[in-house]
């Protein structure tokens, strides 16, 4: 995460580090499939082992889209 923000990028401000950290973070989590989930984002490979196991959660994932939580 590192590498990917603040090892390339200039912040000229710590609010312009953390609007591109929620950027990095949300592209992450809702589109970067990932061969270790099978292909799948990490948002669905949570809702889906929710749907699973909901004894694993403390809230329900389903919740949470891209861009309401910013």
């Amino acid at each position: 995460m590192k590498e990917a923000t603040v090892n390339r990028y200039y912040y000229q401000s710590h609010q312009q580090l953390r609007e591109h950290l929620d950027a990095f973070i949300n592209a992450y989590n809702f589109a970067k499939r990932l061969k270790t989930l099978q292909g799948s984002t990490p948002h669905k490979f949570i809702v889906k082992t929710w749907g699973q196991s909901p004894e694993l959660f403390h809230l329900d994932p389903t919740q949470y889209n891209m861009g309401l939580y910013t």
